[in-house]
């Protein structure tokens, strides 16, 4: 899967989300966004590009390393983060940590 296109997915993924979430319990429009979200994760499940299934997010968290910023503050560079939870963490932010749009 090419950069864009798991841009692409994590931005169809997060609408999706932001539906259910503004939907209250037994919306008929939430079988919408569940289908979409089923289809994001089967394109994913299947993508050939990918040799190995990615990690999980309990497998992340204990792989990528944390350094102590000048601030005193723990941080973690963005560039330490497989993808896709990278993606998914630089989508989430948008409009809290970042501005929307290309990278």
């Amino acid at each position: 899967m090419t950069q864009d296109e798991l841009r692409e997915l994590e931005a169809t993924r997060r609408k999706a989300l932001w539906l259910l979430a503004s939907l209250p319990p037994g919306d008929p429009k939430a079988s919408e966004a569940l289908a979409i979200l089923d289809d994001l994760d089967h394109k994913e499940r299947n993508d050939t590009l990918h040799n190995d299934k990615p990690p999980e997010l309990n497998e992340v968290r204990y792989s990528v390393s944390v350094e102590r910023h000048r601030s005193g503050i723990d941080i973690v560079l963005e560039l330490n983060i497989p993808q896709p939870w990278r993606e998914r963490f630089l989508q989430a932010s948008i409009g809290s940590t970042r501005l929307g749009g290309s990278y």
